[in-house]
């Protein structure tokens, strides 16, 4: 746990983390605290950033996009300008899901998420394979995703 944060913002943090519509008054009654004091502790975590944003979850599934792949990509070189060419331009690819910089083999690690082979062909045809800077990719294709957690343990 965080040294600065206390058992009632972990509680708020975790309510919040399970059900991010939920309301001031319920969140009060669960944390045992005021509306008021409780709106004021949301807040406070808002600003510090500790809460980045409140999203709502699709199931890739339902609308079409059931296949994930996990794209491992080398860069023809680690020059600061080369890296952020690239990642300005794969911010840009919609069916990039997240895009990390890592220590290892690859230089990052996309998640793509399409409808199927054929529709990653597409896509890496025409936007992946189309980065400034790469050098190889490595396609791995999820068969099934076992945990999905859209939570911190805190």
């Amino acid at each position: 746990m965080r040294h600065d944060l206390d058992r009632t913002d972990v509680a708020i943090l975790n309510l919040l983390q399970e059900n991010g519509r939920m309301s001031n008054a319920d969140l009060a009654d669960a944390v045992h605290l005021s509306a008021s004091a409780t709106l004021r502790r949301v807040r406070r975590l808002e600003e510090e950033g500790v809460i980045d944003r409140y999203v709502m979850l699709i199931d890739p599934a339902r609308i079409g996009l059931a296949t994930s792949v996990f794209v491992e990509i080398s860069l023809s070189s680690q020059r600061e300008k080369v890296l952020d060419k690239f990642e300005a331009r794969v911010v840009e690819i919609p069916e990039v899901m997240s895009c990390h910089l890592m220590a290892g083999q690859a230089d990052y690690l996309l998640h793509v998420v399409c409808a199927d082979v054929a529709d990653y062909e597409r896509i890496h045809r025409s936007q992946i394979a189309q980065l400034p800077g790469v050098a190889t990719l490595r396609s791995n294709f999820a068969i099934r995703t076992v945990p999905n957690p859209t939570s911190f343990v805190l």
